[in-house]
């Protein structure tokens, strides 16, 4: 049976990696909603504009939505069908897309339920990353329970006693 560990990263991985190739999607395409790509090629006109050294790198609205729509997609992609390390890549990639998407709300002066969405997402890709990032911890299932009344008895005199007899004896060399 899997893990609680990775039971949680597998379906983190796929609801994100699904969320990720839906909003990629919608960058890059109307297919799946016409007013939301059209309100992502506002946006994106409105991040340009307030950035102009985007301009001055030759990076116009176009270019910069349907790049950051691809990786979104190809983010997304790997994080709900490749397994293993490529993940946490997608993972680390996705979570600086989002951060530079906060940054670009910011910047435009959007109110926060403009980009509430990239906060709990961008929360959700940490713990994820963070999950995963975390060796698995086997020394719980190792280490054997201690025998009965010894635990939380510490202060009793009778087995403080005991435990002194039961100590080596012997001579301290004192120089």
């Amino acid at each position: 049976m899997a893990s609680p560990r990775t039971v949680t990263i597998m379906a983190l991985s796929v609801a994100l990696g699904l969320f990720f190739v839906f909003m990629g999607t919608i960058k890059l395409t109307p297919r799946l909603s016409k007013d939301a790509h059209s309100e992502m090629k506002r946006a994106y006109k409105s991040y340009v504009r307030a950035l102009p050294l985007l301009k001055k790198m030759g990076i116009d609205s176009i270019v910069l939505r349907e790049s950051i729509g691809a990786l979104e997609v190809v983010c997304g992609i790997v994080m709900t069908l490749v397994p293993g390390r490529p993940k946490d890549v997608a993972n680390f990639f996705l979570l600086l897309l989002v951060l530079a998407v906060l940054f670009f709300h910011q910047l435009v002066g959007d109110p926060l339920k403009r980009y509430a969405h990239a906060l709990v997402f961008g929360m959700l890709l940490t713990c994820r990353l963070l999950i995963a990032c975390k060796p698995e911890d086997r020394s719980s299932e190792k280490k054997p329970s201690p025998p009965p009344g010894q635990a939380g008895n510490v202060g009793n005199a009778e087995e403080q006693s005991s435990l002194y007899e039961k100590a080596p004896q012997g001579k301290m060399k004192l120089s």
